[in-house]
């Protein structure tokens, strides 16, 4: 039963209850019935506007947020379906992600969340920015409040009203000027010059120091006292607050959170491949293996038949190793994830459903080439029989090697690749 206060429909879609409400807008859980689904409905406060040139900007930024927003379609950017204007109610059409709250909660001291969750909730922020950028979309206002934590903790970056597109020839919405939240504005978007991707790097970097430490690094009493510490004052070490912090994650941190260009991440993927090996180490013992001896290990491998010596040094600087003991998942069937595998030692199991083994890869085979290329959902669980030792390769990882050494990858990739697909339409040719 819809309540009496808030409108029955919006649009073509049907309103079920008040979710929340900001200085700006209201929103509301919907569905929509042509798609069968639930949906966000954002709804602008007309009250909000002082005078007709507020309305107009509100106007602007609100429909500015729908038409950037989808452009983007990355598992870890908000959704926005629709936009429209209703009986003179301007309105947005969202994702609805039930369970879901920001981060705001986990920035105070006393409701920390765990150090390699942060790492993770970081992690895919990163991923998700580095994607929005290379479309040449700057988020400009990436802060708490506008990452959503979903009831299975991932992680969906939000409201890109003031966003400006970085391509030539964009201007048409765009938004100049000093704008965003004060605490997590970088100094070039303090002083107004042009911005780059590394502003929105800055801001998660803000983000960051929060979560892990309960605090803000540019906390003040005013707006220009803020403005002085983001543009002079250097944060205090995270582990002044909390000694458990990894020294690798202090760096990575303030690493974000350079004053200058040159010595922040200039990507979302270097910011992330920095924070992936920070996780690995976190959770787990890697290989204890002498460089020489993990590099004679890859020149074994049938994978690496083809490449050069100096081919292989930059893949052992750059992979990851990994070790797990009998009977751990490795793959899970029905995950996102886009990871490759290569065996270096040991056996693992392929299961389907509530099946037994379908098959069983040893040394040298490889797993996990469709997921990596497709970036599709996993089909099957794929768990360890023996302690195994596995590479995994992603494409943040491909990424930091030289454009000859990917070139090799790729090649023996889809070679691998087409073998594969001959054994198995070969094997299905006997039935």
């Amino acid at each position: 039963m819809v309540s009496a206060t808030i409108p029955g429909k919006i649009g073509k879609y049907e309103v079920v209850q008040k979710l929340g409400q900001g200085g700006m807008g209201i929103v509301y859980l919907g569905f929509d019935p042509y798609n069968n689904r639930p949906v966000a409905i954002k709804v602008a406060l007309e009250s909000s506007f002082q005078d007709e040139e507020s309305k107009k900007r509100y106007q602007k930024m609100f429909f500015n947020e729908s038409r950037i927003a989808g452009m983007l379609d990355h598992p870890n950017i908000l959704t926005v379906h629709d936009a429209g204007v209703d009986d003179n109610q301007y309105y947005i059409i969202m994702e609805y992600v039930s369970g879901s709250k920001t981060l705001k909660g986990h920035c105070s001291v006393d409701n920390l969340l765990p150090i390699e969750k942060v790492v993770e909730i970081i992690f895919k922020c990163c991923k998700a920015l580095d994607y929005a950028h290379r479309l040449g979309v700057i988020h400009r206002d990436i802060k708490p409040g506008n990452i959503m934590m979903t009831g299975d903790m991932d992680v969906k970056i939000g409201d890109f009203g003031i966003a400006q597109i970085s391509k030539a020839g964009e201007t048409q919405t765009q938004f100049m000027g000093l704008m965003g939240s004060p605490c997590y504005m970088s100094p070039e978007q303090v002083r107004e010059e042009p911005l780059t991707s590394q502003t929105d790097l800055f801001s998660l970097g803000v983000v960051m120091y929060e979560l892990l430490t309960g605090r803000s690094p540019f906390h003040s009493e005013n707006f220009s006292s803020v403005v002085r510490k983001v543009l002079f004052h250097d944060p205090n070490p995270l582990r002044l607050y909390r000694s458990d912090i990894p020294k690798t994650l202090e760096v990575i941190v303030m690493k974000a959170l350079s004053k200058k260009l040159s010595e922040r991440y200039k990507t979302g993927t270097q910011f992330s491949t920095d924070l992936r090996l920070t996780y690995i180490n976190i959770n787990y013992s890697e290989i204890e293996i002498d460089h020489q001896e993990k590099f004679n290990s890859l020149r074994k491998l049938s994978f690496f038949r083809e490449f050069h010596d100096s081919e292989i040094w930059e893949v052992l600087h750059a992979i990851l190793w990994r070790e797990y003991p009998p009977e751990h998942p490795i793959i899970t069937e029905g995950n996102l994830d886009e990871t490759f595998y290569i065996i270096v030692s040991g056996e693992v199991a392929v299961r389907k459903g509530q099946g037994g083994t379908a098959a069983t890869l040893k040394s040298g085979d490889c797993f996990g080439e469709i997921g990596y290329l497709t970036k599709t959902r996993r089909t099957a669980d794929i768990a360890s029989i023996s302690d195994v030792t596995i590479l995994e390769v992603n494409t943040t990882i491909i990424e930091q090697v030289s454009p000859g050494c990917q070139l090799r990858f790729h090649k023996v990739f889809l070679k691998k690749l087409l073998e594969r697909l001959s054994r198995t339409t070969e094997e299905l040719s006997e039935f």
